[in-house]
């Protein structure tokens, strides 16, 4: 069974929905035994970072998210549920995160342009864009360099380990969309929004022991 934390925040049906779509059981919950209990656990989001890590601690699930990356199990951490991973963010100030990886979250900066020219690009960067795989990563086996995903977000990580990137996308900027270490995998696109090659993730994901 696959957990998808349900935090009061973001897009948990669809998460399940695209979940149960590939094969997999999954289910939306809060109760932390059944987090602990689950064979792998989805953090799915969307919102502000602060008021993620204020609902997980009402809940009483900073720990249980902890441990459960701890124990080894499988862990996917999507849009938001990739930002709280990290130290802190600047959204609203400086709000800490888990501090499971070690990095920040930053805003995109003001008038972004592609490739430096042309018109400012709006934030938050909505839509498709491409994706450019920087290490092996299970999840991404057969996917095409430069794919396309499906963002929304106005913040991004800077994780200090270059090591664990798995993916970067460029939107005015280059920024790591994806990170893979040892049991996490997170990324800032949505691939229960990303149609075939999202769900393709998915199902690789719910085949991890």
């Amino acid at each position: 069974m696959i957990a998808v934390v349900d935090y009061g925040m973001g897009n948990l049906r669809s998460v399940q929905k695209a979940l149960e779509r590939v094969g997999a059981e999954a289910v939306v919950t809060s109760d932390p035994a059944r987090i602990l209990n689950a064979r792998s656990v989805v953090l799915p989001g969307v919102g502000a970072f602060r008021d993620c890590m204020a609902n997980l601690e009402k809940l009483n699930l900073l720990e249980v998210v902890r441990k459960s990356i701890e124990k080894g199990k499988p862990f996917l951490g999507i849009c938001l549920g990739l930002q709280v991973l990290f130290d802190q963010s600047e959204e609203f100030g400086r709000v800490p995160g888990l501090g499971i990886l070690p990095g920040e979250v930053r805003r995109f900066p003001d008038n972004l342009r592609p490739n430096g020219n042309g018109f400012p690009l709006k934030i938050p960067h909505m839509g498709w864009n491409t994706v450019s795989l920087r290490k092996p990563n299970s999840l991404f086996e057969g996917v095409p360099d430069q794919s396309y995903f499906y963002f929304v977000h106005s913040y991004y990580v800077l994780p200090r380990n270059p090591d664990m990137i798995a993916t970067t996308t460029d939107y005015g900027i280059e920024f790591v969309s994806g990170i893979q270490h040892e049991n996490i995998f997170a990324f800032q696109f949505h691939p229960e929004k990303s149609q075939k090659l999202g769900l393709a993730l998915l199902e690789r994901f719910a085949r991890l022991q």
